[in-house]
């Protein structure tokens, strides 16, 4: 079953034909309430249809690399399954994932509470950094999508935190599905310092570059295509 956001306008191909206007069905592979809302800002109709993979994280992987092939896994997931779908229209899925890393380590969301103040002890003091990977397929039935994608990386700096406040926030439950074990959109900006990069990569997803690549992808967005 698939969410549809109430934007009022419809999604345009900007390689319409003259005098007519294709229709695309905008896809988010996700079903993160941060990434929703991210995405309505674009002012855009999408559908939400969330991917069914297992998330695997292969340690041997460069971060960029890893995000990037989370990313298309949920994307292809959700586009193989509605491109079966009898629909004469554009399909553009886009699907992200994003993981913190520290000294190397990938850190994801949190498995339970101890988890989650394990994790944020070891940030405390520290800087790290928040990687996403976009990547979004464009294509109509029975056609090999095109693929555009782009990961995006920022630093994150938290203060030094004390053992209470560590265990308060996690009482909270707002880190417990959050990669790093904290939102800064919420309540865990009380840890954050500064941050270098893109605020919204930071969220779970980098708006400007999904922005470009939507555009890339004949996309309309805000009244603009690709120049």
């Amino acid at each position: 079953m698939s969410e549809l956001s109430d934007t009022r306008q419809p999604t345009r191909v900007a390689e319409a034909p003259a005098g007519a206007e294709r229709r695309a069905r905008l896809v988010l592979a996700s079903t993160s309430p941060r990434r929703h809302e991210l995405i309505k800002h674009l002012r855009l109709p999408f559908e939400i249809v969330p991917s069914q993979i297992e998330e695997i994280i292969d340690s041997k992987l460069k971060p960029a690399d890893l995000v990037l092939t989370l990313a298309e896994q949920k994307a292809t997931d959700v586009f193989t399954r509605l491109q079966k779908q009898h629909e004469d229209e554009t399909l553009v899925v886009l699907g992200a994932d994003t993981i913190v890393v520290l000294d190397g380590k990938f850190l994801g969301k949190p498995v339970d509470e101890n988890d989650a103040i394990a994790m944020l002890k070891q940030l405390s003091g520290r800087c790290h950094e928040v990687f996403t990977g976009v990547v979004i397929l464009v294509g109509t039935k029975g056609e090999k999508p095109r693929r555009f994608s782009k990961a995006e990386d920022s630093r994150v700096f938290f203060r030094t935190l004390s053992e209470d406040e560590i265990i308060a926030y996690v009482a909270t439950k707002e880190p417990m599905d959050k990669a790093g074990a904290y939102a800064l959109q919420g309540t865990g900006s009380a840890f954050v310092e500064k941050i270098e990069g893109c605020f919204t990569n930071i969220i779970g997803l980098p708006i400007p570059q999904v922005v470009s690549l939507l555009r890339q992808a004949g996309i309309v967005v805000l009244g603009q295509a690709e120049a």
